[in-house]
C-alpha cells in the first residue's frame, strides 16, 4: 500500500512547509496561553459585549474561567481550524494535482508498482504530516501551560478537543486530497478545496454571529466540531466528531479510487 521511497521523498519535499506552519502555531499557542489570567475575566467579558458580533463570529463569544475554555476560544475556535486548513490545501495540491499538471507523475508511474499505491502513499503522507502536527501542537500547549499555570489545564477535556479537533483536519484533508485526485490542473484542484474551507468558515462564523443565523450552522460541516460537547464528553459531540473522521476516510478513499480510474495527460 505505501511506496518508501515516495513517502521519504516527500518528507524532504515538504518538511520546511510543515515546518512553518507548525512555528505560526506555537507563536500563537505560546502568546495566548501567556495572556491568560483569571482576573481579567470581567475586562474580557466588557470587551466582548462591546463588540459581541466579531467575538461571536471567531468563536470567542464566551472565554469562560478557566485555561482550558481560554484556549478553546482563542486558538480552537478559529485559529486550529483556519491554518492547519491552509496547510492541507498546499499539500493536497503538492501531492497529486501538481504531479499530473506539471508532467511529474509520468516518472512516478513509469516504476513497477500500481497506481493505488503511489496515490496511497501521498494520502498516508498527508494523515501522518496532520498527526505530527497534532502531537506537536499538543505538546506545545501542554508544556507551556505546566509551565506558566501549572495544574490549570483540564487533561483528559483537552485530550477529547484534540480528538474532535483531528477528526475536522481529516474530514478537511479527505476533501482536498480528493480534489486533488480528480483535477489534472492545480488550479482547479486548489479551487474546490478553497472553496470548501472559505465556504465553511464564513458560514461557521455567520451562523455564531446571532439567534437569527444560528440555523446556518445546520449547512456547514465545521459545526460538527463541537468543543463545548467535547469537552462535557456529550455523546452527540462524539457521534459528530465520528462522522468527520468516517468523512475524511470516505474522501480519501474515493480520491484513490478516482485516481486510478481516470485517465492522466501523461
Amino acid at each position: 500500500m505505501i511506496n518508501r521511497t515516495l513517502y521519504q521523498k516527500e518528507w524532504k519535499t515538504n518538511w520546511i512547509l510543515l515546518i512553518i506552519f507548525i512555528g505560526v502555531l506555537t507563536m500563537y499557542a505560546v502568546m495566548i496561553i501567556a495572556m491568560f489570567d483569571p482576573e481579567m475575566g470581567d475586562s474580557l467579558r466588557i470587551m466582548a459585549a462591546s463588540m459581541p458580533q466579531i467575538f461571536a463570529a471567531f468563536g470567542m463569544a464566551d472565554v469562560g474561567t478557566t485555561l482550558l475554555d481560554f484556549v478553546a476560544g482563542y486558538l480552537y475556535g478559529m485559529l486550529l481550524i483556519a491554518f492547519p486548513a491552509v496547510y492541507i490545501i498546499i499539500l493536497s495540491n503538492r501531492l497529486v494535482a501538481r504531479y499530473v499538471d506539471n508532467g511529474s507523475m509520468a516518472y512516478l508511474l513509469a516504476v513497477p508498482e500500481k497506481r493505488k499505491n503511489i496515490v496511497g502513499t501521498q494520502a498516508i503522507f498527508l494523515f501522518t504530516s496532520l498527526f505530527v502536527m497534532l502531537v506537536y501542537v499538543m505538546a506545545v500547549i501542554l508544556v507551556t501551560s505546566w509551565f506558566m499555570f501549572p495544574g490549570e489545564l483540564a487533561i483528559p477535556e483537552f485530550i477529547r478537543v484534540n480528538i474532535g479537533m483531528f477528526g475536522l483536519w481529516i474530514m478537511t484533508g479527505g476533501i482536498a486530497f480528493f480534489g486533488s485526485c480528480l483535477f489534472n490542473e492545480t488550479k482547479l484542484a486548489l479551487g474546490m478545496s478553497s472553496a470548501f474551507v472559505i465556504y465553511s468558515l464564513l458560514i461557521q462564523m455567520i451562523s455564531q454571529v446571532g439567534d437569527k443565523f444560528e440555523v446556518l450552522k445546520y449547512i456547514t460541516p465545521f459545526t460538527l466540531f463541537d468543543i463545548d460537547g467535547l469537552t462535557a464528553g456529550n455523546g452527540r459531540a462524539w457521534i459528530a466528531c465520528g462522522v468527520m473522521y468516517a468523512a475524511g476516510i470516505f474522501f480519501f478513499v474515493a480520491g484513490i479510487e478516482v485516481f486510478k480510474k481516470k485517465n492522466l495527460p501523461i
